[in-house]
């Protein structure tokens, strides 16, 4: 339906009604979490779909959901529309055990709040699909559904993920590599070639060759088991959230010393060795 259209016939608010659900008792919290470079988003975390992002809503610093019963979760998408993740049921909040780490930052967490969210049944058909408008207030990222009807802008026929952004212009971090869509891991398994490694804290360079057959994909996974993938230097050094990038995609012809010839010669580009992690 035009977004045109739908945002004249309907609000969220008529869904939940029409779901026999008060608005006045349904929070509405629209994720978006700049704040921590290289980490996974919420939208990542979301499309992971392996309990990060319910755990990552359910930590809280101070009690936000008041006495509402349900939780409308919307992330911000590759598009930045704001899209409905889904609904929850409010239940009790406790602290958080020591060790809890927060998904988004990556920081022990222990001793924050930590509500009990369940994913409810109702409005599940329009999870990834639902577009709304939330409004200008985005730093507002928690309102109350009697307050703020939000439009209607779009409802997708099915949801699609974002599409693989190119070799050359892929960006991520070890750690938000596990929230990747399932058709980027497969682009990333079938390519070798030279890859970067950035230090978040001081931004120094690692040239590294991916030349197995898991392509740059298995090779990453390597420094997110160990935080030094065998690497001599790495590995004398505190463990670190390394940036990830591609800078040159190798042909599916070329041979293991090929790749290791087009290894030395970003190094010597790069002067990785006098200034950056490389040790040979």
């Amino acid at each position: 339906m035009p977004r045109s259209i739908l945002r004249a016939v309907v609000t969220f608010n008529t869904l939940l009604r029409a779901a026999g659900l008060d608005p006045a008792a349904v929070r509405l919290a629209r994720h978006q979490d700049h704040r921590h470079a290289g980490r996974p988003s919420p939208f990542a975390l979301w499309l992971a779909a392996d309990g990060r992002f319910e755990l990552y809503q359910r930590l809280q610093s101070r009690p936000v959901f008041g006495d509402a019963t349900h939780l409308a979760s919307f992330v911000v998408d590759h598009a930045d529309d704001t899209l409905f993740a889904g609904l929850y049921s409010i239940g009790p909040v406790g602290r958080a055990s020591a060790g809890t780490v927060d998904p988004v930052s990556g920081r022990d967490v222990g001793g924050i709040f930590l509500y009990d969210l369940q994913l409810h049944p109702a409005l599940a058909d329009y999870r990834g699909r639902l577009v709304i408008e939330w409004g200008p207030g985005f730093r507002s990222w928690l309102q109350l559904a009697r307050r703020k009807d939000k439009p209607l802008l779009e409802l997708r026929r099915t949801f699609a993920p974002p599409p693989f952004p190119g070799y050359l212009d892929f960006r991520s971090s070890l750690g938000a590599l596990p929230a990747l869509p399932p058709a980027w891991v497969a682009h990333l398994r079938a390519a070798r070639g030279i890859y970067l490694l950035t230090d978040p804290e001081t931004g120094q360079l690692y040239v590294g060759a991916a030349t197995g057959i898991s392509g740059f994909w298995g090779r990453w996974l390597d420094y997110a088991a160990d935080g030094h993938g065998g690497n001599r230097l790495l590995r004398s050094r505190a463990p670190a959230d390394y940036s990830v990038t591609i800078l040159e995609v190798a042909s599916s012809s070329a041979t293991e010393q090929e790749i290791l010839d087009l290894e030395v010669r970003w190094k010597t580009k790069l002067r990785s060795r006098e200034f950056g992690l490389n040790a040979n």
